[in-house]
């Protein structure tokens, strides 16, 4: 609630800064370099008072009367030159709204795109307003932060009249019913929701009270999980998850995850040059149709899973490796590609038929090529293999399945807030060699789709969150009419 009876409340004062990472230098003359997230800005023909306006900004926000004010003659005409200025450089321009009661901004608008536009238009008195379906709400710096993947700013809501309003917004309202809501005056909301507006988390409604969110067919395919996620990993929008210096506070983790729990299982390894000189070539494998596995009776034997994993997925060498940018770091080299060559992927090999090997849950290491047996809760694992059954619309368990799991720590230490993003893009990666090794030896991988919750997670007794399941693949006998 406000800190003022509503009748009493101030009246808002917009204010500009610049963002943190913005540094400005001083060039010949009437010049300056500006540094920010996106490059560097070389600004010439900057008036004195300008270039001490923006000095002003980098250390917080101010407002243009003031900067009127310190002016004096000429303001008009250089508040004119500095709004130029801002414009060039709007994707370091942070907008805040302030109550005129000189306890600092209400709430923030912070660029996350290189050249934002920022209206801050009125919204026409008794049209509706909602927040964006893909708007997200979380704690940040001890405030709000109100962002949205199809936004140009984050919102930092940081005194309880910006909280109150964008919490007022979850149905179409009006400003009228915000006001009465919250407690405030119709002025005040209607300045926060023109803040909110002009950043692109709250909707403003047509003149027949739609919103085009609502009927855009391009926007209909996707989640606001999914968006979000796309926005912050792949776009490389500023303002996403911590920089990769925050994840190296310990130790770099290991290159391969130790496992010491159960019996261990040596596996079959083929030679090298036996499969070079017999494999058929890539561009035979490329070209024959990918089948579904039959998923018959028949047993794979262990010499096949373990010349599977060979060709595959194991540790080739380990050696020092060093991305560019970044720390260096202890890598490997294995059959499928990595960046950076982490290989955070983690292998469990799930045994229904095989010959020699009993029924069970095992954990491939891929330096020693070896199995260790986890869990041999045969009722578990049986639950496994009936989601990858219904994954692959079969009626029978397949007789091996794969599941792959990420330890975050390891690509997150080198890659920061790319790493789940970079992961995705390995399962992939490693989906397809194992498809390519399975096809060389006259069988069927196949990816299956699990809808598992927590229960895959459980079903490995992995350390959720540090390490993650992120895909699935079966391996049986090949189809004779099922194509994939």
């Amino acid at each position: 609630m406000p800190a003022y009876p509503p009748d009493e409340l101030p009246e808002t004062v917009r204010l500009w800064s610049l963002t943190e990472d913005t540094l400005l230098e001083a060039g010949d003359d009437d010049t300056i370099v500006a540094i920010t997230w996106w490059g560097e800005y070389e600004l010439a023909g900057i008036p004195r008072p300008v270039r001490e306006s923006l000095g002003r900004m980098a250390l917080g926000p101010i407002s243009m009367g003031n900067l009127a004010t310190s002016a004096g003659n000429g303001a008009e005409a250089w508040a004119g030159t500095l709004r130029k200025v801002l414009n060039q450089l709007s994707g370091s321009v942070v907008h805040s709204l302030a109550l005129n009661d000189g306890r600092g901004p209400v709430l923030s608008a912070i660029p996350v795109t290189q050249a934002p536009v920022f209206p801050a238009d009125a919204v026409p008195p008794g049209r509706l307003i909602k927040l964006s379906r893909y708007s997200a709400m979380r704690p940040d710096g001890g405030g709000l932060l109100l962002e949205s993947p199809r936004a140009r700013y984050r919102v930092a809501l940081l005194r309880p009249p910006a909280v109150a309003v964008a919490s007022s917004l979850a149905g179409p309202v009006t400003v009228a019913q915000v006001a009465e809501t919250c407690g405030l005056t119709e002025a005040v909301v209607a300045d926060v929701v023109a803040f909110l507006v002009a950043a692109g988390v709250v909707l403003v409604a047509d003149d027949w009270a739609g919103f085009a969110e609502d009927t855009d067919t391009d926007l209909a395919v996707w989640s606001p999980d999914d968006l979000m996620f796309h926005a912050r990993s792949r776009t490389w929008l500023k303002g996403g998850p911590p920089d990769p210096e925050e994840h190296r506070a310990g130790a770099e983790p290991p290159v391969v995850k130790q496992i010491t729990a159960g019996p261990t299982f040596p596996l079959h390894r083929p030679d090298p040059a036996v499969l070079k000189a017999t494999d058929p070539t890539l561009a035979t494998l490329l070209e024959h149709d990918h089948s579904c596995p039959e998923v018959t009776e028949r047993a794979l034997s262990a010499e096949q899973v373990g010349e599977f994993l060979f060709r595959a997925a194991r540790v080739r060498s380990i050696g020092p490796a060093y991305l560019p940018g970044g720390p260096g770091h202890e890598a490997s080299q294995r059959p499928y590609f990595s960046v950076a060559c982490l290989y955070e992927l983690e292998i469990y090999v799930g045994i229904n038929r095989c010959a020699d090997l009993a029924r069970g849950i095992y954990h491939y290491d891929p330096l020693w090529h070896t199995l260790t047996l986890i869990n041999d809760d045969l009722g578990v694992l049986d639950g496994m293999l009936d989601l990858a059954m219904v994954g692959a619309g079969s009626h029978r368990r397949p007789s091996v399945l794969l599941t792959m799991t990420a330890r975050m720590s390891r690509i997150a230490w080198v890659l920061g807030s790319a790493a789940y993003a970079t992961t995705l893009v390995h399962v992939g990666a490693l989906q397809q060699v194992l498809y390519l090794a399975a096809k060389a030896m006259g069988l069927a991988a196949h990816a299956v789709p699990v809808d598992a919750g927590d229960r895959v997670d459980r079903s490995l007794k992995l350390e959720w969150p540090a390490e993650v399941s992120v895909g699935e693949c079966v391996l049986d006998f090949p189809g004779g009419t099922t194509p994939g």
